[in-house]
């Protein structure tokens, strides 16, 4: 199968990237650097600093597009809130575009987006159909979509990917929280129950892969573990993981000092999304509990340092 993959150097993209290559499809990757790029994703890829590289006569089989600053990196300045939506926007309109003079476009695409589509929540489960809660992250993830969805205009099959926060070893929110656990460091943030609604890297590419094979299934997909814990479960798993305690709270107004919005929405606030259309045809993962997923991780971890 010949793919095109936007943000495949990223956490995510870099594993899918070696796992495809494994399996012997051909890979090209939309990249910003082309010496990092090289170095990071091997010799094998083909790489594109620009899309309209490709030749108009150029085929791809699936398109999995992945590109978009992190949400979660600085504080939500003004500045900071139009870079978000423009690494996502501008990507994905270039793709549609490319789609648009390609004499072949491909059948099928798959695109990010986040369970922050749906806004702050509280405990109560959120399938693909529920309500939002208007905010930025909604904005952002609905725009996102938006953009994306143009593409079926072309009779391509286009599959919304709505990530929960992605865990593995090295990287994302764990690359982030480990250090600090590991010196006994680690806390509840603010009182603890918001919900947190996370997914296993693995689980990630074995969904993408998973929609790439269905060929009839198209629109919104939560890609989520079954079972979203709160702040508090997510602080004990973690602390037992690396076998420290973890009695050092982050106070809610600290975060809003520390981090503004961006703290207040992601940090203090939380979703508990379920994969329903996922498990409804069959999708079973590979780390459904988080116990299960934080021990890969730290397994995996100690397996990088050897």
């Amino acid at each position: 199968m010949r793919i095109l993959i936007t943000g495949g150097t990223g956490f995510i993209g870099t594993r899918l990237v070696a796992e495809l290559q494994s399996e012997k499809h051909e890979l090209t990757v939309l990249v910003r650097d082309y010496a990092k790029a090289r170095l990071r994703l091997g010799a094998s890829p083909e790489l594109v600093r620009s899309l309209d590289e490709i030749d108009h006569g150029s085929h791809f089989d699936a398109v999995i597009n992945l590109a978009g600053a992190s949400i979660a990196d600085k504080r939500w300045t003004q500045a900071r809130k139009r870079l978000l939506l423009s690494s996502r926007l501008q990507t994905t309109t270039a793709l549609v575009q490319l789609f648009q003079r390609l004499r072949r476009p491909p059948a099928v695409m798959l695109s990010a987006s986040a369970v922050g589509f749906y806004g702050a929540h509280g405990v109560q489960p959120l399938t693909e159909t529920s309500p939002v809660h208007d905010e930025f992250s909604h904005e952002l993830c609905k725009r996102w979509e938006e953009e994306a969805r143009k593409a079926e205009s072309l009779d391509i099959r286009v599959c919304i990917m709505r990530f929960g926060v992605v865990l593995g070893p090295a990287g994302g929110m764990l690359g982030r929280l480990l250090p600090i656990f590991r010196l006994g460091l680690g806390g509840r943030i603010g009182d603890g129950e918001q919900m947190l609604s996370w997914v296993h890297r693995d689980d990630v590419i074995k969904a993408m892969r998973f929609l790439l094979a269905s060929e009839a299934e198209s629109g919104v997909f939560n890609v989520t573990a079954p079972a979203a814990v709160n702040n508090l479960e997510f602080t004990r798993v973690l602390a037992a993981g690396v076998k420290r305690p973890a009695l050092l709270p982050l106070p809610a107004p600290i975060v809003q000092l520390m981090f503004g919005e961006m703290g207040d929405r992601l940090l203090l606030h939380g979703q508990n999304v379920t994969p329903a259309r996922l498990q409804a045809l069959g999708f079973e993962f590979k780390y459904p509990d988080l116990r299960s997923a934080v021990s890969a991780c730290l397994c995996d971890s100690e397996s990088n340092k050897g």
